[in-house]
């Protein structure tokens, strides 16, 4: 399915990219109402403001633990604002989204790439998508000049953003090594974890997560990384995805095959990788496993080699697993706790682009007049309400747009156009 990364189309769970689109609510329209009671002959204007619209946000769940759930539906949309009543009523908010994400989910702007949001913790949240601005009843609009306007604001349109939901898994140590090398199996044999195994490479195309315990209870949270290939670090098989990942990880545990012919080349060709991927990945701290020692070339290796801190296991029979699982928790209670930023609780995503003053360009057929004011003042207009338009003009004055207009050679009768609105230019 376009927009989203997963290992086997047809039967992985595992999802941990995808883009989705995401749209707030409109606010809702403001009321042009007045007040009509007996004995109040003059009430005045007494429209309520219009609700704002529904947001889109993301939340870190510790329930979720891909994002296969947006396979099915990558399109969300916020309630609409209600529109304000009579007596100063305001319409009712749209309702909010909230979306379910696994902790460790980035949002990426699908257009910049730049990285807009970390949900790094179980709670933590983001507002992918703002509602827009309920419009303001006619009440506001009341002045000595103009006692009794009879229009309102329409509600601003509610933000809209593509993005890509990208995630990186938590874990305190991780697995990694060579295709075949066991590691899922030692995974299932240091945790409950019961991840696909079986007798040829490439058996794991999606990230495991496991839980391993001490004999003193302690407990770790460990990733089994799928095998990494040599080029892995330049996109090689599934390299870059794989390797993602490992950064969140404080301890790599590599593991190899010990009755592989060249054990201790494969480890060189991985620690390569994950160095050529990230130096500061590769200078975490780190522990070696030589799996399979149940075979004979394994248990050879281990007779012979005077290599130290290594840590001889089989994950077939169990030997040497409770020693690995608590040199495991020992690192990672030595290792260093991630800086995290407190940050706040609700991330919202920065606007794509600031506030501009209004310009205007000469075009061939007229002019147009550019910059976000100019266009947030369309939006605040009902362009289908003479006294509107008329407040609308008054803007244009105020905004500076009308001198601007005129230092750029405008003429009476000249197509003027903000946004999607054309008019014929006529000096007030």
């Amino acid at each position: 399915m376009a927009g989203a990364s997963r290992s086997r189309a047809t039967s992985s769970t595992f999802v941990d990219s995808v883009r989705i689109r995401v749209r707030g609510g409109d606010g809702g329209r403001g009321s042009a109402s007045f007040r009509r009671e007996p004995f109040i002959p003059h009430g005045g204007p007494d429209g309520g403001d219009g609700g704002r619209g529904g947001s889109v946000v993301a939340v870190a769940s510790p329930q979720e633990s891909s994002l296969q759930a947006f396979l099915s539906r990558s399109s969300w949309q916020a309630g609409h604002g209600k529109p304000g009543a009579k007596a100063r009523k305001e319409g009712a908010a749209g309702a909010d989204i909230r979306l379910s994400v696994p902790v460790g989910t980035q949002i990426v702007d699908d257009a910049s790439g730049e990285q807009v949001a970390d949900l790094d913790r179980p709670g933590a949240e983001a507002v992918l998508a703002r509602g827009g601005a309920g419009g303001r009843g006619n009440l506001h609009f009341k002045s000595s000049i103009k006692q009794a306007p009879d229009f309102a604001e329409p509600g601003r349109p509610g933000e809209a953003r593509t993005l890509r939901l990208e995630l990186k898994l938590i874990a305190d140590a991780g697995l990694v090594g060579p295709p075949n090398a066991g590691k899922s199996s030692l995974l299932a044999a240091i945790s409950a974890a019961r991840p696909k195994i079986a007798d040829y490479p490439f058996t794991t195309l999606d990230p495991e997560l496991g839980v391993a315990t001490t004999t003193a209870g302690d407990r770790v949270v460990v990733a089994d990384i799928p095998g990494l290939l040599e080029g892995a670090s330049h996109g090689a098989g599934l390299g870059l995805r794989f390797l993602r990942h490992v950064e969140r990880t404080r301890v790599l545990v590599y593991v190899v095959d010990g009755s592989a012919p060249d054990p201790f080349g494969e480890l060189a060709k991985v620690r390569a990788e994950v160095s050529a991927y990230s130096s500061e990945l590769a200078a975490r701290p780190a522990l070696t496993v030589v799996n399979k020692i149940d075979l004979e070339p394994a248990a050879a290796l281990r007779r012979r080699t005077r290599r130290a801190g290594l840590h001889f296991v089989s994950a077939k029979t169990g030997a040497g697993v409770p020693e690995l699982v608590a040199a495991i928790h020992h690192a990672v209670a030595e290792a260093p706790r991630p800086q995290r930023a407190a940050g706040p609780a609700v991330q919202k995503l920065k606007p794509r682009r600031a506030a501009s003053a209004p310009g205007v360009r000469k075009r061939p057929w007229g002019y147009e007049v550019v910059g976000e004011r100019a266009l947030n003042l369309i939006a605040r207009t009902d362009l289908e309400s003479r006294h509107s338009f008329d407040w609308f003009q008054v803007q244009l004055h105020r905004l500076g747009i009308t001198a601007a207009l005129e230092a750029a050679g405008v003429e009476p009768g000249d197509t003027v156009r903000i946004g999607e609105l054309e008019f014929e230019y006529q000096p007030g």
